[in-house]
C-alpha cells in the first residue's frame, strides 16, 4: 500500500476532506505529530506523498520551537529529490523558506471564506476546481511569503500575491485550506480562539464564521478533495 505521512502541528488542522480522497485511492495515511514525534525520524525519500499541514506558530519561530528547524531540513531533502510534497498554510510557508524565499508577516490577515484568483498556470492546473466561480476557500492565516526561485505563481488574492505555488516537480504550496470541512471547523473555533479574539476582524467572529461554513462549505467540500483528487492522480501517477 502506498504511504502518505503528514506533519500535524495541532490536532485539529489535519486531512479534513483529503482523507477519504486518500482512502479511496488506497493510500495509508500516517500522522506525525510535530512536537511530539520525532521529525528527524521521517525518511525524506519514503512516503510517496509528504503532507505539511497548517498550524498557528510562524515558520520562522524555530528558536521556539526547535523542531522546525528539522521540518525544513525534512522538506529540503525531500523538495530537492522533487518527491511529491504539499504544504498547507504554515506547510507552505515552511515549503517557500525550504527552497530559500523569505516568510514575512502579511499585510493583515486573512480569516474566512473567500475566493482566491487563478494565475494562467493555475486555471490550467488541477486548482481549477477552486475557481472563484465554483467555490470559495477557507483562509486562516497572518503571514505570508516571497515566491520561491523557479516557482510558478498559481493563485493570489488582493492581501497575498503568493498564494499557491508549484516548485519542483511534485511540490504545491498552498497559503489557504481547500482541505476544511464545516463540522471540523467547530474545532477550530475553540482551538483558536484566542486568535479569533486578538484579531478583531469584524467577518472573523465564531458566529459569522460558522455562518459562512454554512453557506459557503459545502461547495468547497465538493471542489477542494475534487482538486485533490486529481493533483493526486498527476503528481503520482
Amino acid at each position: 500500500m502506498s504511504a502518505v505521512v503528514a506533519i500535524r502541528h495541532v490536532a485539529f488542522e489535519d486531512l479534513g476532506g483529503f482523507a477519504p480522497v486518500c482512502a479511496a485511492r488506497g493510500l495509508d495515511v500516517r500522522y506525525v505529530e510535530a512536537g511530539l514525534d520525532d521529525v528527524e525520524a521521517i525518511d525524506p525519500l519514503a512516503p510517496d506523498l509528504l503532507v505539511a499541514l497548517g498550524g498557528p506558530i510562524g515558520a520562522n519561530d524555530e528558536s521556539d520551537y526547535p523542531f522546525l528547524a528539522h521540518e525544513l531540513s525534512l522538506l529540503e531533502r525531500r523538495l530537492a529529490a522533487g518527491r511529491p510534497t504539499l504544504g498547507i498554510c504554515l506547510g507552505a510557508q515552511l515549503m517557500a523558506r525550504a527552497l530559500g524565499a523569505r516568510v514575512y508577516a502579511a499585510p493583515a490577515k486573512e480569516i474566512g471564506y473567500a475566493p482566491i484568483m487563478l494565475t494562467e498556470a493555475g486555471r490550467h492546473s488541477a486548482l481549477a476546481h477552486l475557481a472563484a466561480q465554483k467555490t470559495a476557500v477557507l483562509h486562516w492565516h497572518g503571514d505570508t511569503f516571497d515566491l520561491p526561485a523557479r516557482a510558478v505563481r498559481l493563485a493570489s488574492t488582493e492581501i497575498s500575491p503568493n498564494h499557491a505555488f508549484a516548485g519542483r516537480p511534485g511540490a504545491l504550496g498552498l497559503q489557504f485550506h481547500p482541505e476544511a470541512t464545516a463540522a471540523n471547523l467547530e474545532r477550530w473555533f475553540i482551538g483558536h480562539a484566542c486568535e479569533l479574539a486578538a484579531a478583531g476582524l469584524p467577518g472573523a467572529s465564531v458566529p459569522a464564521l460558522r455562518d459562512q461554513a454554512r453557506r459557503l462549505g459545502p461547495a468547497l467540500e465538493e471542489h477542494g478533495p475534487a482538486f485533490f483528487g486529481d493533483w493526486l492522480d498527476a503528481v503520482m501517477s
